[in-house]
């Protein structure tokens, strides 16, 4: 699946999209990032209440903006944030939400994961999979320290040589794999990517899985 389509209508001849009535209580020194995050997706903050050593914040926010921001504040709030909301009406459109800037580290095979070639790409980005998982061409594997996608290799195993070094086969440690939750990967994809799932994996990978059918695609586009 890719990212939902929140439903707009025209009233009066403008754009108008969902609107909710959204009421976050949190701890009063989390109270700066609870607002950063909500009004970074367009919540315009109405009301402020002090409760003791919390506080109450409620927001008026487009619908499309709940994506993820739950797990962000959980996140942010140290597991404090109390999170609810509920449908107000339709509202002239709010504008566009500040996406990700980043590109993706795309496989270009089909395989299992290996720690070598990981490790060799550390400097490329960060993993969304573990060494030993099994993988796919044009699965999305990670995050892009640059803003445009990188096709990468990572099923590819260290030559054997008969003499080794002293210290090459020294076990290769990395970082932990980042691994998202439904509502974060539905948040975090592109335009060009989908969420794949199944009984037993969740995953992201691009719509076309071939990359010159992507890279066609895209001098189309241009």
């Amino acid at each position: 699946m890719g990212q939902p389509k929140v439903l707009d209508k025209t009233i009066g001849g403008q754009r108008c999209e969902p609107i909710e009535e959204l009421s976050i209580e949190v701890p009063e020194q989390f109270v700066g990032a609870a607002i950063e995050l909500s009004t970074r997706r367009k919540g315009a903050l109405i009301r402020m209440e002090p409760r003791g050593d919390r506080t109450l914040l409620e927001f008026e926010i487009p619908t499309r903006g709940l994506m993820g921001l739950r797990s962000n504040l959980l996140t942010a709030t140290q597991g404090e944030a109390i999170v609810a909301h509920r449908f107000k009406d339709y509202q002239p459109y709010k504008g566009d939400i500040e996406m990700r800037t980043n590109g993706s580290l795309v496989s270009l095979e089909t395989g299992e994961a290996i720690a070598y070639s990981m490790n060799k790409l550390l400097d490329r980005g960060r993993f969304f999979v573990e060494p030993g998982e099994e993988i796919y061409g044009g699965q999305v594997v990670g995050e892009h320290t640059r803003d445009r996608d990188l096709n990468i290799n990572i099923c590819k195993t260290k030559k054997l040589t008969n003499v080794r070094a002293s210290g090459s086969d020294e076990k290769v440690v990395l970082p932990p794999a980042i691994k998202f939750s439904l509502e974060e990967a539905l948040e975090y994809i592109q335009e060009d990517e989908l969420v794949e799932i199944t009984p037993s994996h969740m995953r992201m990978r691009k719509i076309q899985l071939d990359p010159l059918d992507r890279k066609r695609n895209s001098a189309t586009e241009d």
